[in-house]
């Protein structure tokens, strides 16, 4: 991750859950890395640091890794020219797991002693540090620092003869979250962990397999929706075999991220056959009814709260208006990194409408209350505008601990909901009123009558602390910190 230092996006983006990442694949199109760029660029919310494509031309591998967004390098037509084939696999990263750098970029690629293997990864490993340092330990040579690099060695090291369960035992020694695409030189895999934590869809575009994170990358391409890669299903397409599926996992209740639905799919796409746009319409509707607010004006911070502010609009027959304006266009290059230009950065990203703030009483809706710190600077915006009263809503339960499967969330002693109690929150962000959205408000918004408190319906840890998998590289019996630092500097 960048310094604070490094420019103001750090600093703008530190009260918000950072994306995680997006993965696609597709088999058997002549233009198969167009296809890949332009379904990444619909996955571009998932992660806006790096892009990669890997494809296959019937006799070698190309590769073509940037740091960046999709259309920084993959809109360039002499970029596309250098990746020929008809099988590709594509990357969008956010870094959860080692750093921006270059090395760290996906899909990784490895000769193995079958043949060429490219993986792209969308979750984080809870047993990854684990592992890797098993492997380092073992004479592995790591050439990044990210937990997928470990999924490699895995295959590469197993004594299967077939590829596929090379892959399988792989796969059976990893904890925590991950939707992969994989490829090599005859296959397209997919694969989700064993309770799905992570999204991911097969879609067919002219008769050609595909595997990607949500289904508005099918949509951006024309491709057709097929079904969902089931939790703990390994899905294999080739020219000789068709389509297979192996479950080598014992049969688990499948346990999506919650947050998927609250903030990180786009909200066109359809996940675990839900709408994420009538989802999020529906936790407003909820937050309306469990969160009362005596006010004039209902207003969303953009863009990740809109639906929710739709959904409490209507429910609470209060007008909804945009009261707070984002620009799109804040970006890295401009951005002088002083204290005195941070303390404007905010207003370079959000902007307050005076026309519809000044004199009224405000309900503001977000999507989820991390640091706080974002949420104090727009309270006072809507203040310095001319608001009467600003009530808070959160659409989401209090995030009271951090999360180890691919979302980049801060150290418990960072959540604001974790050091404060209501009212002590409501006094750092000084609103009139702050309510969230219970955690059964939540699950009746998903169409389940409540959480089940035996076996959850959804991954939902960070508002309950209810883990779904071990933490093998977070018991406090693993190396510390700074001995893992080390190991990953040494490899």
């Amino acid at each position: 991750m960048a310094d604070a230092d490094e420019d103001l996006l750090t600093d703008l983006n530190a009260d918000r859950l950072r994306e995680e990442c997006g993965v696609f694949g597709i088999y058997g199109h002549p233009e198969a890395a167009a296809i890949t760029a332009l379904g990444l660029h619909a996955l571009q919310h998932r992660g806006q640091e790096a892009a990669g494509i890997v494809t296959y031309d019937g006799s070698r591998f190309h590769s073509e890794r940037r740091l960046g967004l999709v259309g920084d390098t993959f809109s360039r037509r002499d970029v596309i020219e250098r990746l020929p084939g008809t099988i590709a696999v594509g990357h969008v990263r956010y870094s959860t797991t080692g750093a921006t750098i270059l090395r760290n970029v996906q899909p990784l690629f490895a000769e193995l002693n079958g043949g060429g293997f490219a993986v792209g990864h969308n979750g984080n490993l809870t047993n990854g540090l684990t592992l890797r340092r098993q492997l380092v330990g073992e004479g592995a040579i790591m050439q990044s620092t990210t937990d997928t690099e470990v999924i490699l060695h895995l295959v590469a090291r197993s004594r299967r003869a077939r590829f596929i369960d090379k892959f399988i035992e792989g796969l059976r020694q990893l904890e925590g979250s991950y939707s992969l695409v994989s490829l090599t030189n005859k296959k397209l895999i997919g694969a989700r962990d064993p309770l799905g934590i992570r999204p991911l869809v097969i879609g067919e575009l002219d008769g050609c397999p595909i595997f990607t994170s949500e289904t508005c990358a099918l949509d951006i391409i024309g491709a057709r929706y097929v079904r969902d890669v089931e939790n703990g299903e390994i899905v294999v397409y080739s020219e000789e075999e068709g389509w297979q599926t192996h479950k080598p996992f014992p049969p688990l209740p499948p346990r999506p991220c919650i947050f998927e639905y609250i903030y990180f799919a786009r909200p066109d796409s359809v996940v675990g056959g839900r709408s994420v746009y009538e989802i999020r319409k529906n936790v407003g509707r909820e937050l309306a009814l469990e969160a009362p607010a005596d006010a004039e004006v209902v207003v969303p911070v953009p863009d990740s709260g809109v639906p929710a502010a739709l959904g409490y609009a209507q429910a609470a027959n209060i007008p909804y208006e945009m009261g707070i304006i984002r620009n799109h266009y804040v970006g890295r290059t401009f951005i002088q990194p002083t204290q005195s230009i941070r303390e404007l950065g905010v207003r370079m990203k959000h902007n307050a409408n005076r026309a519809v703030i000044a004199g009224k009483r405000i309900v503001l809706i977000d999507d989820s209350l991390v640091r706080g710190t974002t949420s104090v600077k727009i309270v006072r915006m809507m203040r310095e505008a001319g608001a009467r009263e600003v009530h808070f809503r959160i659409a989401s339960p209090p995030i009271t601990h951090p999360d180890y499967y691919g979302i980049d969330t801060p150290e418990r002693d960072k959540l604001l909901a974790a050091i404060y109690d209501l009212e002590g929150m409501r006094q750092q962000i000084n609103a009139d009123s702050l309510a969230f959205l219970s955690v059964d408000g939540l699950y009746r918004a998903m169409g389940e009558e409540r959480r089940d408190p035996v076996r959850p319906q959804f991954t939902d840890h960070c508002f309950t602390g209810d883990y779904p998998t071990a933490l093998t590289d977070h018991t406090g019996q693993e190396p510390s910190p700074r001995q893992l630092s080390l190991l990953a500097e040494a490899s």
